[in-house]
């Protein structure tokens, strides 16, 4: 779908009647400095839309944006590590949990962000318990793929694949622009 529309609407740190609203949300989560908001800067064409950071744990609400008048992107934040203390770190994870279980958001897709070099995480393991847990349709997004020598990026890929099963896994560089249009196409069904 072309991007021709890109706003930040609001950020929620609970109830909030967006969650209901009837189009379609799509959701990126994952660990803290992952890279999320650089795959909606990316996806967009806008950058700066999303806060993106170096400093883990920059985003701290449930943030969404309207893309085109006919669907929302919504970034969670990070779970894992981040840059602040403890009881925000529980916050996040809880406001991610609450999104996903009891907000009343059906999200159409959610994509669950891996970094190339950490791989597969503990954390992002027990998000896709969570995932499934709820029935939540959802991708795996390797990010971060510029990093890897291709040797290591196919260890990494085949390892990914042995340990989700038949979720779709797709591969992004938003430093080289790779995996951009696939990962638009595959989340912004018309």
């Amino acid at each position: 779908m072309k991007i021709t529309f890109a706003e930040f609407v609001k950020g929620i740190r609970g109830t909030d009647e967006i969650t209901g609203d009837p189009r379609p949300q799509v959701a990126f989560v994952g660990r803290s400095n992952v890279g999320k908001s650089s795959l909606i800067n990316a996806l967009t064409g806008k950058k700066g839309l999303a806060r993106a950071s170096d400093k883990p744990g920059k985003t701290s609400e449930i943030n969404y944006f309207d893309i085109n008048h006919k669907f929302y992107l919504v970034d969670l934040p990070g779970y894992g590590f981040a840059s602040t203390s403890l009881a925000d770190r529980d916050k996040f994870r809880k406001l991610i949990v609450w999104y996903l279980s009891e907000s009343g958001a059906k999200p159409i897709c959610i994509a669950l962000i891996i970094d190339a070099v950490a791989g597969l995480t503990k954390f992002d393991e027990d998000m896709l318990t969570v995932l499934k847990g709820e029935s939540h349709p959802h991708i795996i997004v390797i990010n971060k793929i510029d990093k890897l020598t291709q040797r290591d990026l196919h260890a990494r890929v085949s390892g990914v694949r042995a340990a989700v099963g038949d979720v779709p896994v797709l591969l992004c560089s938003t430093k080289e622009g790779t995996g951009i249009q696939e990962l638009n196409e595959y989340i912004f069904t018309e």
